[in-house]
């Protein structure tokens, strides 16, 4: 069942990381500044997610230390505040013309 579920992480991250290359991607070759900053937004989203699954996955992967739940403490907060940031200007640039 965990080995598994390491390989479900393994392949989310996976997913997740092609997607923030994607969007960043597309929103550097965007002319219109909007949708610039709509595919930010949505990097920013992948990016934030992928960090929630890095730490899940190193959660998973190495015996339990102090250090080890520092880190992944540090990379949900990292990962929640990408997010955060993400949904907030996806939000407020989808409005501003709409």
């Amino acid at each position: 069942m965990i080995l598994a579920l390491k390989w479900a992480l393994l392949a989310l991250v996976a997913v997740l990381s092609v997607l923030s290359v994607f969007y960043v991607f597309k929103s550097r070759r965007s002319a219109d500044q909007r949708l610039r900053e709509l595919y930010f937004a949505r990097s920013n989203i992948s990016t934030g997610s992928m960090t929630i699954a890095i730490a899940c996955l190193y959660a998973l992967l190495f015996s339990d230390s102090t250090l080890k739940v520092i880190v992944v403490a540090v990379l949900i907060l990292l990962g929640l505040f990408n997010i955060f940031a993400g949904l907030r200007n996806h939000a407020f640039y989808s409005r501003k013309n709409s």
